[in-house]
C-alpha cells in the first residue's frame, strides 16, 4: 500500500492547499485523507480570483484536484474527505459532483475499500458553542456542556426536521455506520475527536459559564466507546486546533488503536505521513 497523507481542518487557506498540493505531487502517496472543516468561512472571499464564484468548491478546490489527477495520471492518490462543523451542508452537494468526476470519495455516513482496509467517514461533532448546526448532533444522550447550544437551536442549511435532529445521536449514527463489522482493518476519517484524550483538549481549563465550569475535553464520547470497544486499526481527527499544542500530542494510542489529529493552530500545513501497515512510524510535519 505504501505511504499515505492525513490532514484536517484547512478552513479554505489556499497557502495551505498549494503545500499539499505541492507534496502530493513530490511524494506520491498512495492515500490522501482530508479531515474536515475544508471551506473558507462564508464572508471570507480572499481566495478568489477574477472570474470565480463565491463556490468554493467549485471555483477552487475542484479545478486543483481536476489538473493534479491530469497532471498525475496513474500516480493519482485515493482521496477521501468529509466535511466539519464549520462546512455548510448546501457544499455537500459539490463533494458529491467530484466524486462523480473521480477527483475523491465523500464518504460521510459511509464506507469504502482502500487496498486491503476499509474507510469510514464521518462529518458530525458533539454540540458546540457555534450557530451553524448542519454538522452537530447530541452524543449520547440530549446532555449539552455549559457555554454550548443544541443541535436544533442554531442556523442550519440541511433538510433534517427539528424532531429529527432532537432524535439523532452520534452514538446511534455510528452504530447503524459500522453495524457489526469487523473492524480491525478499518481507517475511520471523523472530524470529532474521541473524548477525554490527548487530542481533543481545548482552550478551556479554569474558564466558566454562568459559575458553570467548562469541560476542556469537547470530543465525543460515542467515538471513544467505538473505538474502545471495536478496536479499529487507525481513526484520524480534526476539530480542535489547540490540542496538540495544549496537550503536547498529535497522537494517542486506545488499546490497540493509533489515532492521531491532523488539525493545527498556526497558518502552516500539518502533514501526517503514515503507512497503514506500520502506524508506529508515522510522523506529523509542520510545513
Amino acid at each position: 500500500m505504501g505511504m499515505s497523507f492525513f490532514t484536517s481542518d484547512l478552513h479554505g487557506r489556499p497557502g495551505r492547499y498549494e503545500t499539499l498540493l505541492d507534496r502530493i505531487r513530490a511524494e506520491k502517496p498512495a492515500g490522501v485523507f482530508l479531515g474536515g472543516d475544508l471551506l473558507p468561512h462564508v464572508m471570507d472571499l480572499s481566495w478568489r480570483r477574477e472570474g470565480d464564484s463565491s463556490d468554493f468548491v467549485e471555483s477552487y478546490l475542484a479545478p486543483r484536484f481536476r489538473n493534479l489527477k491530469q497532471e498525475m495520471g496513474t500516480d493519482y492518490p485515493h482521496l477521501f474527505l468529509i466535511l466539519g462543523n464549520d462546512d455548510p451542508f448546501v457544499f455537500a452537494s459539490g463533494l458529491e459532483a467530484g466524486e462523480r468526476e473521480g477527483l475523491w470519495s465523500y464518504v460521510h455516513g459511509r464506507s469504502e475499500t482502500f487496498g486491503k482496509f476499509v474507510v469510514y467517514g464521518y462529518n458530525c461533532v458533539p454540540p458546540t458553542p457555534f450557530q451553524l448546526k448542519d454538522w452537530e448532533r447530541f452524543d449520547v444522550s440530549r446532555f449539552t456542556d455549559p457555554g454550548c447550544t443544541a443541535p436544533d437551536e442554531g442556523t442550519r442549511t440541511d433538510d433534517m426536521t427539528d424532531r429529527e435532529l432532537r432524535l439523532a445521536t452520534i452514538r446511534q449514527d455510528l452504530a447503524e455506520l459500522t453495524g457489526d463489522t469487523d473492524l480491525s482493518s478499518a481507517i475511520l476519517l471523523f472530524h470529532s475527536p474521541p473524548y477525554q484524550t490527548k487530542l481533543d483538549l481545548a482552550d478551556l481549563a479554569g474558564k466558566f459559564v454562568d459559575h458553570a465550569p467548562l469541560d476542556p475535553h469537547v470530543g465525543s464520547i460515542a467515538i471513544k466507546e467505538l473505538i474502545q470497544n471495536r478496536q479499529p486499526l487507525l481513526s484520524l481527527h480534526g476539530h480542535v486546533h489547540e490540542s496538540p499544542v495544549l496537550s503536547g500530542a498529535w497522537r494517542e494510542t486506545i488499546g490497540t488503536t493509533h489515532s492521531f489529529c491532523g488539525a493545527h493552530s498556526g497558518p502552516e500545513l500539518a502533514l501526517i505521513r503514515f503507512d497503514p501497515t506500520d502506524l508506529s512510524a508515522a510522523d506529523r510535519e509542520i510545513i
